[in-house]
């Protein structure tokens, strides 16, 4: 690369900044920034209700704030110093700045794509067993490890909300609530029927077996719903909480599960041992889907959705995972593929996520 294309990338970099910080709303972003940062250092917030949130929110907007200042500073002093006099050496190093500036574009550019109302919210992640009863819950536990082993490597948290066991092996449906940067933003995709070929463990004649499992995404909505629930449009079971055993398992019927007859939804709660908190926690869920449901623009998924079920079969698979008779996991809506399927279950799932975003 000589002097003069460094100079254009150089000038074509200040020109995306100047675009990025349009996109990205740095002006407003700066702003709310401050009013957080004014709250936080108020003695009386942290024993407000909204101190964990607030956190999560003020730490979402420093990190792309940051991200933005730095790509900013690191054009500006490279333009700077492409104006003196340089050696051969200090060129070589300059065209390494640019490259390395190139892919932080690309990474703060698909933070352009996280702008929809509820991007930044917290998310429900459900994850169900399609038919086919032991196959389909071992790989819905599959798909329960591959997403708990990404939030881990990635800096995301996680509680599990409730959690339903298959009868052998594996689970029939659980529900994970994801905290951290932009999760509804990035995980959203994850949206529909997730398809599993491989030879069966199970099968004594080692066949082929196709599984099919089904994920819903939903934001947290951190705001009063103006959300209507009359009492008899709910059936209400209680049941005991399952786990793997030992002294944190609990040992009355606290778990609440909560059915909105209209709608069919179901939501779950047993992560606290008292009934009361697991049903205010399986209600606000509630009213969380029952005001997406209500919103025109949110995903026609999950508009269609009829409770916990989804089309799981056939032609519907979003992505597909193929360990025989050869290696492959595939997204059919934005195409990108690995033939690396062992590293993709073990949680590498992020370029599959940045590239529905840039879809």
């Amino acid at each position: 690369m000589e002097t003069k294309d460094i100079i254009k990338k150089l000038e074509d970099f200040r020109s995306d900044i100047v675009d990025l910080a349009n996109k990205l709303d740095i002006s407003n972003k700066s702003s709310k920034l401050n009013e957080l940062d004014n709250i936080v250092s108020n003695p009386s917030f942290w024993s407000s209700e909204d101190t964990k949130s607030i956190l999560e929110e003020q730490k979402n907007l420093r990190g792309i704030i940051s991200k933005f200042n730095n790509l900013n500073d690191s054009v500006k002093t490279l333009s700077e110093m492409i104006e003196l006099e340089l050696s051969d050496s200090d060129l070589d190093d300059i065209i390494n700045e640019v490259n390395s500036l190139e892919k932080s574009f690309d990474e703060l550019k698909l933070n352009t794509f996280l702008n929809g109302e509820f991007d930044s919210s917290n998310a429900f992640v459900e994850i169900h067993s399609g038919a086919g009863g032991t196959e389909s819950n071992d790989w819905a536990n599959m798909l329960l490890r591959m997403y708990t082993r990404f939030f881990e490597k990635n800096d995301y948290k996680y509680e599990i909300i409730s959690k339903n066991d298959g009868e052998e092996v594996g689970i029939k449906g659980v529900v994970l609530r994801v905290f951290g940067y932009y999760p509804f933003g990035y995980l959203k995709g994850e949206t529909g029927v997730h398809r599993l070929v491989r030879i069966s463990p199970f099968d004594s004649n080692s066949r082929r077996h196709t599984s099919f499992a089904s994920v819903l995404v939903t934001p947290e909505i951190d705001k009063n719903l103006d959300v209507e629930i009359k009492e008899s449009d709910l059936k209400i079971d209680v049941y005991r909480s399952s786990g793997a055993g030992g002294q944190g398992v609990n040992t009355t019927d606290s778990a609440v599960r909560i059915t909105h007859l209209p709608t069919g939804i179901v939501t779950s709660c047993q992560i606290e041992r008292s009934q009361i908190k697991n049903k205010e926690r399986a209600l606000n869920m509630l009213k969380n889907k029952l005001f997406i449901m209500n919103q025109n623009a949110f995903n026609n998924k999950v508009k269609e959705l009829k409770g916990d079920v989804m089309d799981v079969n056939f032609g519907s698979a979003i992505r597909s995972y193929v360990m025989c008779p050869y290696t492959l996991v595939k997204d059919s809506r934005s195409n990108y593929e690995t033939s690396n399927v062992e590293k993709v279950l073990d949680g590498d799932i992020k370029e599959f996520l940045e590239s529905y975003l840039r879809m």
